[in-house]
């Protein structure tokens, strides 16, 4: 059985601020925006330059319950976890574009890590996971084939 998480849904406020803060903040690559005239909202998909995993799909609140979760999906933990092949170049970056850092930079036993928040106050994980961690095992042999575990 072969199966992947394609969308994570991200509740958002405006369609145009998010895409602008996803491409020109993070510099997300805008995968789609397709107007759906039957239910009159857009289909806007970004996702991280480089990447062929899950996208993130910017989903506009239409109605009253969802505006309270724009900022709060994860009621105040980290949400996302945004993994690079370079940290201090892609947090130097991010800084100097005007990302607000929740923590600085740290070093743990998995890897490098700060905690950034999105443009409605979502948490996310900026990281570089070190050689042998699990998960960058998987990714870096994602496309290759092979199977993914040691």
């Amino acid at each position: 059985m072969k199966q992947a998480l394609v969308h994570i849904a991200l509740v958002v406020r405006d369609y145009d601020e998010a895409i602008d803060f996803y491409v020109n903040k993070l510099k997300f690559e805008l995968v789609e925006d397709t107007y759906q005239a039957e239910q009159d909202k857009r289909w806007v998909v970004v996702a991280p330059p480089g990447s062929k995993g899950a996208s993130i799909l910017l989903a506009r609140a239409s109605k009253p319950e969802q505006f309270d979760f724009i900022g709060n999906q994860a009621g105040g933990r980290v949400f996302l976890f945004l993994n690079t092949d370079d940290f201090w170049r892609d947090y130097r970056r991010m800084v100097a574009d005007g990302v607000e850092f929740a923590r600085e930079p740290q070093e743990q036993d998995y890897g490098t890590v700060a905690v950034f928040k999105d443009l409605y106050g979502n948490l996310w994980d900026l990281l570089q996971l070190n050689d042998g961690h699990p998960m960058a095992y998987r990714l870096a042999y994602q496309d290759s084939g092979l199977e993914v575990y040691p």
